[in-house]
């Protein structure tokens, strides 16, 4: 029979260890949000800087071109920096970064500090995805870990989400500086409350996250491994996918199903809104099984099954909007398997690199998707943007279902004492 002291004691510990995860998951999540709204602040106030500035459409561009660019090019580096010095530092130095650039240009309201002010927040932004998944992957144990992944995407979301009202409010109110300013304080707000709450405790089962000193456990070489490369594959084809309909969805509906302006935006809304609430179906899902690759491909499979018929067949308006909505939702629900896939993949000590380096596909099919997709519209051939994203979808499915099937990485070896 238990003895009821020690059954209070483990209920109490259970309880405690309960509270300081989610403390940690709103934090992180909290700096998950000001991520996505930094990265939505440039292209929200295009216009409006276009105005001010007085430079056209291709300079504001290079500036957002600036911050993809320095943000890839740091991201991965910046996953060993986190599994050495420990990623609570470096994502409150990431958070007060960012806001000190939004804030520097909303004082110093010029071009140069533009491209300055892009230079700044994409090296901020190339911290989050290594940080907030290393605390996240030690401080949340394993049976809680799916839904916590999709806690913090949907935080993502909600950050996307939340920025044009806000903006443009605050534009329509106070003007461009006052809208850039509150841009500024976000950061530096969420970094004193990860500064003030206690640091975060390995939770049981969770793995860690100490980074090793084995043979090659901090080399390059240790993390590059076939999975990994595998999985940033799998991230630049899911951010194709995602640059089709983000960004030319609109465009294609009108041109191909003579959708009005607001019946296309109507679709898009239904994809995004939808996609938040399939995460957070999916974050329980993946608790629930092992089979993430499985859970991907499906997601993936069907995914492009709804968006070939809206791409391919003539369909009522509001046929559409559903089916684009049901394509959003198995969309949403394929994230936090994906984030499961690289946990499972990352040597054991490397969760900031592992994430830091697959995360930089999401940058390369930034960098690429636009343009291909805006070539494909340019040759009048817009069901092809729903072509080419059923096409990426699919290869991502294929990679997602090997990826699955790899078993995790063994420990590496430590060195004799």
């Amino acid at each position: 029979m238990r003895d009821p002291d020690t059954a209070m004691v483990a209920d109490t510990a259970e309880r405690g260890g309960a509270a300081s995860e989610l403390q940690t998951l709103v934090v992180v999540s909290a700096a998950h949000l000001v991520s996505h709204f930094y990265i939505l602040v440039l292209p929200v106030l295009l216009p409006l800087l276009k105005e001010r500035l007085g430079v056209g459409f291709f300079e504001l561009g290079l500036a957002i071109t600036t911050f993809n660019i320095v943000s890839g090019l740091t991201q991965a580096p910046m996953g060993f920096v986190v599994d050495r010095l420990g990623a609570r530092g470096v994502l409150i130095a990431g958070l007060a970064l960012g806001g000190v650039a939004f804030a520097m240009f909303g004082v110093l309201t010029s071009y140069p500090w533009l491209i300055a002010a892009a230079i700044l927040a994409g090296l901020a932004n190339c911290v989050y995805h290594p940080a907030d998944y290393a605390i996240l992957s030690q401080s949340i144990a394993d049976d809680r870990i799916g839904r916590a992944f999709s806690v913090h995407t949907f935080a993502g979301f909600l950050g996307g989400a939340i920025a044009p009202p806000i903006l443009l409010g605050l534009v329509a109110f106070g003007g461009l500086p006052a809208a850039l300013t509150f841009a500024g304080l976000l950061g530096p707000a969420v970094a004193v409350g990860l500064l003030l709450m206690p640091r975060p405790q390995a939770a049981d089962g969770a793995r860690s996250l100490r980074a090793d000193t084995g043979a090659g456990g901090s080399s390059l070489a240790g993390v590059l491994t076939p999975a990994i490369l595998s999985l940033t594959g799998f991230f630049v084809l899911i951010a194709l996918a995602n640059s089709a309909i983000n960004s030319f969805s609109v465009v294609a509906l009108i041109a191909s199903q003579g959708m009005s302006l607001i019946g296309a935006n109507a679709a898009l809304t239904a994809f995004l809104a939808c996609a938040a609430l399939g995460v957070l179906v999916g974050g329980a899902l993946a608790d629930r099984t092992p089979r993430h690759g499985e859970v991907a491909a499906l997601g993936f499979g069907l995914t492009a099954l709804i968006v070939l018929a809206v791409g391919t067949l003539s369909l009522p308006g509001l046929v559409i909007v559903s089916a684009m909505g049901l394509a959003g939702f198995l969309s949403g629900m394929i994230m936090p398997s994906r984030d499961m896939l690289v946990r499972k993949a990352a040597p054991p000590g490397s969760a900031g690199r592992a994430f830091g380096i697959v995360s930089t596909g999401f940058n390369i099919g930034g960098i690429i998707g636009p343009l291909l997709f805006g070539w494909i519209m340019d040759q009048a051939s817009p069901s092809w943007v729903f072509g080419g994203a059923v096409v990426f979808m699919a290869l991502g499915g294929g990679v997602a279902l090997a990826s699955g099937r790899r078993r995790p990485r063994a420990p590496l070896p430590q060195p004799a004492e």
